[in-house]
């Protein structure tokens, strides 16, 4: 009788790419669950000290900047410094970049505006 593994990453789907790259051959069929099970790990950690950042900053909603900062502060995630370095930070602005803020949105809302026209 086969095991089932429950999973929260879909295994075939990792099989997929993992099969993408030329110079993985056949893959071994408890290869996708470990990752899969890899993957959820490395997730809650991240969310976990993420959610950690955003409590020290009473914050009452996960941000992309509370990622940002667990990345930046965190060693275990230093190899993800380069992806987050383009993301701003609201966190350490100033309180007179508000209207910035809100200029930024104002654009986005227009942007969104022209290609629903499309």
């Amino acid at each position: 009788m086969k095991k089932k593994y429950k999973t929260k990453f879909p295994v075939a789907r990792i099989k997929k790419i993992m099969q993408l790259d030329e110079d993985v051959g056949k893959v071994a069929q408890a290869t996708p669950i470990l990752i899969s099970k890899a993957l959820e790990l490395f997730m809650q950690s991240l969310i976990d000290q993420a959610c950690q950042e955003s409590r020290t900053r009473n914050a009452k909603r996960l941000s992309v900047a509370h990622l940002k900062k667990t990345v930046e502060t965190v060693e275990q995630f230093d190899f993800l410094k380069d992806i987050v370095a383009g993301i701003p930070d609201p966190l350490e602005s100033n309180p007179s970049s508000d209207n910035s803020n809100k200029s930024i949105r104002q654009a986005r809302k227009t942007k969104k505006t022209a290609m629903d026209e499309t």
